[in-house]
């Protein structure tokens, strides 16, 4: 029997909430040290009432990390070809973008530091997301590689692996000092270096 639409409506509207709460807990406090009990409290659920939604804590942390890569890849245009420079200057705008929601941005980079250890639920995800963004970069520069903007000598997996230490390194910077650390303007003006050097 399929469930009446605002019965339905009412379920998407309460995991949407529950997976919003575990956002901004996993950030202030890892995913180690949250709860399920503070994420339900968070919502206003007893502790089986959320896991009526979410079985356990390490399916709310994959529903979290699906929602999160959902909004970057979407921002980021993953599901479009980039040439060369063209996908620098993306990543520069997502990077101008991440400084208006620090919550998905600390979220990002608690996970990703916790994740290290290979047991850590989210390890594949960071390693996956990693290879992704490194590919999707690799393969635009290789794209400009063809089309004459970047210069055939360059090394394109290499110089995709460092745009990503920068990203990641100015994203640290500015969590912790955001009053003095201009994220980005700092990843513009790289990234603007970095064209000129490719071009």
């Amino acid at each position: 029997m399929t469930p009446h639409p605002q019965r339905r409506r009412r379920a998407e509207d309460r995991r949407e909430q529950i997976i919003d709460e575990a956002l901004k807990t996993f950030a202030d406090n890892g995913y180690r040290n949250a709860s399920i009990a503070e994420i339900a409290e968070r919502c206003g659920l007893s502790q089986p009432g959320l896991l009526h939604y979410f079985p356990n804590k390490a399916a709310l942390l994959s529903a979290v990390l699906d929602y999160r890569d959902r909004l970057d890849y979407e921002r980021l245009g993953f599901n479009q070809p980039f040439h060369g420079k063209e996908a620098l200057l993306r990543l520069a705008q997502l990077v101008e973008h991440n400084m208006h929601v620090p919550g998905l941005v600390r979220l990002f980079t608690v996970l990703t530091s916790e994740a290290v250890t290979a047991d850590h639920p989210a390890h594949e995800w960071a390693l996956n997301r990693y290879r992704t963004v490194q590919t999707y970069l690799a393969d635009a520069l290789d794209a400009g590689k063809a089309d004459g903007s970047v210069r055939a000598e360059i090394d394109s997996p290499t110089v995709a692996r460092q745009v990503m230490a920068m990203m990641d390194g100015l994203q640290l910077q500015w969590l912790v000092d955001p009053e003095t650390v201009d994220m980005a303007t700092l990843f513009r003006a790289y990234i603007d270096e970095l064209i000129a050097y490719l071009s």
